[in-house]
């Protein structure tokens, strides 16, 4: 069995399906660059229903709360910053103020309200999945990684990386590896 690997948008995954999902509906509508969806013309709950049904197998959901549509741009912004290598050298909090339209300390406080962790939190928890995601490809070194997701040294990493998940880089990946073992008795296929 050979492997390889893929490498994905999932931004743009999320546009087309939407776009196909809603244009089988017959729903006329647009996107701005954040993700939030504008429906033209009157909305029904019939619309609404069929919407939620049409996206609800692929993981996507209205939200319709302000307060939840902030946080969810907030999310996405942050993701699209961490998946732009050209966006990734602005400071997070210019990036959400200009992408958002919102002063920072506006964007979070009504972030730390509803989700009980602060922006900066937030961010490392997503470059620290991105760092876990990258080490499950292979193929690339922890400095490679390092550098790609902007740490300033794999050291830098390696403690957030422990602090957040409690391992070093290192031996998540020895983890990894121990599973993929087909002698190991936590073998998975």
């Amino acid at each position: 069995m050979g492997y390889f690997r893929i490498q994905y948008n999932p931004i743009e995954i999320c546009r087309t399906v939407i776009t196909e999902r809603l244009t089988v509906l017959g729903i006329s509508f647009s996107m701005n660059a954040q993700g939030a969806l504008r429906v033209h013309g009157k909305l029904t709950d019939e619309n609404r229903l069929q919407i939620d049904e049409a996206l609800k197998p692929y993981g996507i959901s209205l939200i319709e709360k302000e307060s939840e549509n902030m946080v969810e741009g907030i999310k996405y912004a942050i993701e699209e910053l961490l998946d732009s290598p050209a966006v990734r050298t602005e400071k997070v909090s210019a990036y959400l103020s200009e992408k958002l339209g919102y002063s920072y300390s506006s964007l979070a406080n009504r972030f730390s309200e509803e989700t009980y962790t602060s922006i900066e939190n937030f961010v490392i928890l997503r470059r620290i999945e991105h760092a876990k995601n990258l080490m499950l490809l292979g193929g690339i070194s922890l400095t490679e990684i390092a550098h790609k997701l902007d740490y300033s040294s794999v050291a830098h990493l390696s403690r957030q990386f422990k602090k957040t998940t409690g391992l070093t880089p290192t031996t998540f990946l020895r983890i990894i590896e121990k599973r993929k073992t087909p002698d190991s008795p936590n073998h998975t296929e």
